[in-house]
This record gives C-alpha cells, sequence and structure tokens, in this order.
C-alpha cells in the first residue's frame, strides 16, 4: 500500500469515513406531507443522500439484510461482503465508479456541518461532487486503488464496533447466516449508551475527528510546516 502523496491520502482516509457509513444503508423509511400527497425519503445518512437515488437500492438492501441492523452489521460478513465488493470492482473502471461514488457521497454527507456551503447536503449537488470525485479517482488519479477493498471493510468494521457498544447491540458473528443459531436472532452489545446520546457519542466524535487530522497532517508532510510556523511564534 502506498500513500506517497496528499492526494493518495485523503482518498485513504474518505474511503475509510465513507464505508464507516455503509453499515446503515439497510434502512429507509417515506415522510408524507400533511395533504399525503407527496413523500419525502427519510433513513440514515447513506441513504438519503441522494434522494430516491440512493433510497430504492437502500430498501432492497434492507430487505435482503432482514432489516436495520441485521445483515449489514455482522462482524465478519459485513465486512467480508464490502471487500470482496471492493476486490470485484477493482476488475472493472465502470463498476468501480458507483462504489466510489457511494462512499465519497456518504463522507461528504457526513463531514457537511465542517465545509463550507450546502452543496454537498443537497441531492443534485451531492450527487455532481461524489460522481466527479469517483471518476477522477477511477481514471484520473496519479495512484492506484489497491487498497480499497481494505478500507471498506475497515470502515464498515469500525462502524459495526461502535454499534456493539450500544444498547441495541449487533449480531453475533455469522448469527445472520441461514438457521444460524437455531433460528434465533442472536445479538451481542456492551450496553453502554443508548445510540444518539450525545453524553458519550459526542465525545468519541471529537477524538475520532482530531485524531484523524493529526493521521492526516502527520502523514501529508504537511507536519513539517505547521512545525517551522510554530517555531517562529513568539
Amino acid at each position: 500500500m502506498n500513500l506517497s502523496s496528499p492526494a493518495a491520502v485523503l482518498a485513504w482516509t474518505a474511503a475509510w469515513g465513507g464505508a464507516a457509513l455503509l453499515p446503515d444503508f439497510d434502512q429507509g423509511g417515506v415522510s408524507w406531507n400533511e395533504g399525503g400527497f407527496l413523500a419525502k425519503p427519510t433513513g440514515s445518512t447513506v441513504v438519503t443522500m441522494w434522494g430516491w437515488v440512493s433510497w430504492a437500492p437502500a430498501r432492497l438492501v434492507g430487505k435482503l439484510a432482514g432489516g436495520h441492523r441485521w445483515g449489514t452489521h455482522d462482524p465478519v460478513l459485513a465486512p467480508l461482503a464490502v471487500a470482496v465488493l471492493a476486490l470485484a470492482a477493482d476488475q472493472y473502471p465502470l463498476t468501480q465508479l458507483p462504489l466510489l461514488a457511494v462512499v465519497t457521497g456518504a463522507a461528504l454527507h457526513a463531514c457537511a456541518p465542517y465545509i463550507p456551503g450546502r452543496l454537498e447536503t443537497t441531492t443534485v449537488g451531492n450527487l455532481a461532487l461524489s460522481l466527479t470525485g469517483a471518476w477522477w479517482l477511477t481514471y484520473h488519479a496519479p495512484f492506484t486503488l489497491h487498497w480499497m477493498p481494505l478500507a471498506l471493510a475497515g470502515g464498515t468494521l469500525v462502524h459495526i464496533a461502535g454499534d456493539a457498544l450500544t444498547r441495541g447491540g449487533v449480531p453475533r458473528p455469522l448469527a445472520t447466516l441461514p438457521r444460524a443459531a437455531g433460528g434465533r436472532r442472536a445479538r451481542m452489545s456492551a450496553d453502554l449508551f443508548v445510540t444518539g446520546d450525545p453524553r458519550f457519542e459526542t465525545p468519541i466524535a471529537v477524538a475520532c475527528a482530531l485524531t484523524t487530522a493529526v493521521l492526516l497532517v502527520r502523514s501529508t508532510g504537511a507536519w513539517q510546516h505547521v512545525h517551522t510556523l510554530a517555531a517562529h511564534l513568539p
């Protein structure tokens, strides 16, 4: 794995970050307006980022997975499935592009609070940015993407590990296989807090963001510039 350029490091980081949202590509609903005539897709960040375009396949994934926090949250099968998908996509640019677009779109939508403007939060804007970024990575990036299976599997596993800390938990490894655990939906949970509790999630998110920022600065060579600047401060 060669991450010798800042662009490669940013792509690697975005792949991990976007993949960390992929397990939630199993939930989605519909919100109707007061008159009951117009419907709006609802769900997780990765489900709603492109409106109906992302919502429709998410509904299919949710059904195939057996519902939210089931198949896509299996600690063994989910990362393995994502890695195999990335390996297959690596062989064909036309299949790699949509996979990269999904990961890029998820990362953009999740980082929206820290990005100036609102373009990445709109359906058309996010889709355009995601496809453009995926197209550049697929056809014009000055580095290879052979690390994609590792990055996507790693990001998926990070999400599952985080959900395992919550009260809802995640499936036990391989419990999502047919007839596994005697047909029971065996789950595991550390039961430390409820999903969405800011008293726990906010400190964890801040710590992860700071760690990522420091690693990015050091790995891209920007650390030397920061060190030089600090040396000239009074």
